[in-house]
């Protein structure tokens, strides 16, 4: 009773840090053990995949409901069509603004620390990528209009989910008295599914540990060791962007204490870091911005969905230093113009790219092709893309977070004495 008692006490967020841990020593000890039906089938494929699917797919079930009713309660709350547009704006300037400085980072680390300098080909392994033929900007445009919102909520389609949510917020709040029921309804119903996010919330530790064993089971040490110097420069962009540019956008702009900020939202970058899906995270995220930072629920509703669909400063970071390391390694000078091109292609490329796993690789692909280096080079960095997604996903929602905690704060909207 007393050592039930005793992890009832521990924190949530120390519970998902020890299964990450747990998970990631348990996945090495895996990885060494000789190749069998038991390590194979009943560990990695059997237990650590059920723990993790779980769990992840416990989350991603609410992902759609979630965003669609917190944005119809956010936009309708707000009640002035001129706010919800002076926030828009300010989102998107924020984030299309942070993914550029990501994507100058990047690049000159690649410049500086050279990844890709001084390896063999022939020592490397290569994956066989098939890249989606690139879609057009006009049609990612007007394709954000759902022909169908409800083919859009079964497609996980975020952007139209989006776009649809706002238009039925606005139609709320221009009927004002006429809307109080469905105003209610909805506001329910956010609490419905905030409920049901606490239960599942439960089992992220469990969640965590199978997602992070079943990586660290599968990828080889062999494909790792060629490419430490490429998956070394991308963290170490990563870590600078998270904690000097974020740090300095937080104590510049809010109120918020960095370290206190960062402490408290450690569950969603957990869960980030293990699951590499930005919508996954989409949940957890909004939960910690209303109840453990005092963040406005209009606010933190409209900027977090849309945050998980346009922003991806980590995965920007990747490209840069992805660009460099395929230059380099096949010897291919970049000039000015190559790289004012990459810091454009990849900063716009973020709109509309989904918040899965993996999807960074379709971006990547964009930038490549933007400055003409070969696309055969993705090959070579998708056996240990796993390893700098988790990263770069964890990069990502933090930059929802603080998008979030800065806009809230010039809108004056931060209940004082939660945080």
């Amino acid at each position: 009773m007393k050592i039930r008692e005793k992890l009832r006490e521990i924190s949530i967020t120390k519970k998902v840090l020890l299964g990450l841990l747990l998970g990631a020593i348990v996945g090495i000890i895996t990885y060494q053990l000789p190749e069998s039906g038991f390590k194979n089938n009943f560990l990695i494929n059997g237990i650590y995949e059920l723990f993790g699917q779980l769990f992840l797919r416990g989350i991603m079930m609410l992902v759609v409901p979630l965003v669609f009713v917190s944005l119809v309660n956010g936009v309708a709350g707000m009640g002035d069509v001129k706010k919800l547009g002076r926030i828009g704006i300010k989102t998107i300037v924020f984030y299309l603004g942070t993914t550029a400085v990501a994507v100058v980072i990047a690049l000159a680390l690649g410049h500086f620390l050279k990844p890709g300098m001084g390896l063999s080909l022939q020592a490397m392994e290569t994956v066989e990528v098939t890249v989606n033929e690139r879609t057009p900007i006009v049609q990612i445009l007007y394709e954000i209009i759902p022909k169908n919102p409800l083919q859009a909520m079964a497609e996980g389609n975020m952007l139209q989910i989006i776009v649809f949510a706002m238009m039925i917020g606005v139609g709320i709040s221009l009927l004002e008295e006429k809307a109080e029921l469905l105003v209610r309804l909805f506001d329910s119903l956010n609490d419905l599914i905030m409920k049901l996010v606490e239960i599942i919330m439960k089992a992220a530790p469990i969640g965590v540990f199978g997602l992070i064993a079943k990586t660290m089971s599968t990828v080889g040490v062999k494909a790792i060791i060629p490419l430490a110097k490429y998956i070394g420069t991308v963290y170490i962009g990563l870590a600078i962007h998270m904690f000097v540019v974020y740090g300095l956008l937080l104590t510049i702009l809010t109120k918020f204490d960095v370290k206190k900020f960062y402490r408290k939202f450690s569950p969603a970058m957990s869960i980030a870091f293990s699951t590499a899906s930005s919508s996954a995270t989409v949940p957890v995220s909004l939960d910690i911005l209303e109840n453990e930072m005092g963040i406005s629920k209009d606010i933190a509703s409209f900027t977090i969905p849309l945050g998980a669909t346009i922003n991806m400063d980590g995965t920007a970071i990747m490209q840069g230093v992805a660009v460099f390391f395929i230059a380099q390694l096949y010897g291919i000078p970049l000039t000015p113009q190559m790289i004012i091109t990459v810091i454009l292609t990849a900063t716009l490329a973020s709109v509309g790219t989904a918040g899965v796993p993996g999807a960074g690789t379709i971006m990547l692909s964009m930038v490549l092709q933007s400055v003409g280096l070969p696309l055969d080079g993705m090959g070579l960095l998708m056996g240990v893309d796993r390893l700098v997604d988790m990263g770069r996903t964890t990069t990502n929602i933090t930059g929802d977070a603080v998008c979030t905690a800065v806009i809230a704060t010039k809108e004056g909207a931060v209940e004082k004495g939660v945080f």
